[in-house]
């Protein structure tokens, strides 16, 4: 007898590879080809034995519920292989992703019990984050902190101890520069031929809850584009995680110039809110951040603002970066090649 995937359902493993294939030992996300699906099992409690607490579910953005899990790989840097390239490969291959989460233990036994949550897929503009855990060496090591919605007309299961757990201290990790990004699968289309240049353009056409939206990518081009800039100037770039003790996930400030002693927010848009926004951004980090005396703070934007909001920057002391047709202008900037 078929095993019925109904949200809420409490099975095992065992019982769900019995219906459907793939492995009941082969980690936390296992691929049926058989079923073209791929079994995701959440346990936050292992997470804690390592000193983080990023899976669950978090506030929800501009689309919706997002559900955190981190990817695979105890120790050391994780690589996109094995499972952490099976859940990426969803985005292309057509296979469904299912989330279950640890739901104790069966009486008696050492069995641990699943509770499913329901279907979901892998958010196709931000697939991954990257942050900074203890692995089981107690090194820190970079992770693959996944980006689960719920699919399209699914029923989910949540519960309130799904949520990301709080922090248990305040902690500021310095972040070394990042190696060369990890290829993204091309979104799958009704065109087989046609591929997405997914973290390449400035949008791309997302499939998610309530049908595809446009999303745009200036923010991360932005930051991108002015790094490179420092960098060609011979500057030194940073970056920071910040956990909150009391407060789920982890936050990162968008760029720190070590060597100009200035921390910058970049926002893919010049309006009011996104201003507003990246003040308050900037004011929260500096307070956490431990770097030499006489911060400076700065918003990165692609335009010019407007002049009241020009003057609400200057105001507070913070200063203005904009990008032009041929490089950067505002606060003082160094010549690229200088």
């Amino acid at each position: 007898m078929t095993l019925d995937l109904v949200p809420g359902l409490i099975t095992t493993r065992e019982e769900v590879a019995a219906s459907y294939g793939g492995s009941v030992y082969s980690g936390g996300m296992v691929p049926a080809p058989k079923s073209k699906m791929l079994f995701v099992y959440s346990d936050p409690a292992t997470g804690l034995k390592h000193g983080y607490t990023f899976d669950g579910w978090t506030e929800d953005d501009d689309f919706g519920p997002l559900y955190l899990y981190t990817g695979a790989g105890a120790a050391g840097h994780q690589q996109m292989k094995l499972g952490n390239k099976s859940l990426m490969d969803t985005l292309t291959n057509g296979y469904v992703v299912h989330l279950f989460v640890s739901n104790g233990k069966a009486p008696g036994k050492k069995l641990v019990m699943q509770r499913y949550v329901g279907r979901v897929a892998l958010d196709a503009v931000e697939p991954y984050e990257e942050r900074w855990a203890p692995g089981s060496d107690g090194e820190m090591r970079r992770v693959f902190v996944f980006r689960l919605r719920p699919a399209e007309d699914a029923t989910m299961n949540v519960l309130d101890t799904d949520s990301v757990l709080p922090a248990t201290q305040t902690k500021v990790v310095e972040l070394p520069p990042k190696p060369p990004a990890a290829k993204v699968p091309a979104q799958q289309t009704g065109a087989k031929d046609k591929k997405t240049e997914q973290h390449t353009t400035a949008q791309t056409t997302a499939n998610i809850p309530g049908g595809p939206r446009t999303v745009e990518r200036r923010e991360g081009q932005l930051c991108t584009a002015f790094e490179e800039f420092l960098i060609a100037a011979g500057h030194e770039t940073k970056s920071f995680q910040i956990t909150v003790e009391g407060e789920p996930g982890a936050f990162t400030p968008d760029l720190y110039d070590a060597t100009d002693n200035v921390l910058y927010e970049a926002k893919g848009l010049a309006t009011r809110n996104n201003v507003r926004m990246a003040i308050g951004q900037l004011l929260d980090y500096r307070r956490h951040l431990k770097v030499p005396a006489g911060l400076r703070l700065a918003v990165l934007l692609p335009e010019s603002p407007t002049a009241d909001l020009q003057a609400l920057c200057a105001a507070e002391n913070i200063a203005l970066v904009t990008q032009t047709t041929d490089g950067f202008a505002g606060f003082p900037l160094p010549s690229a090649g200088a």
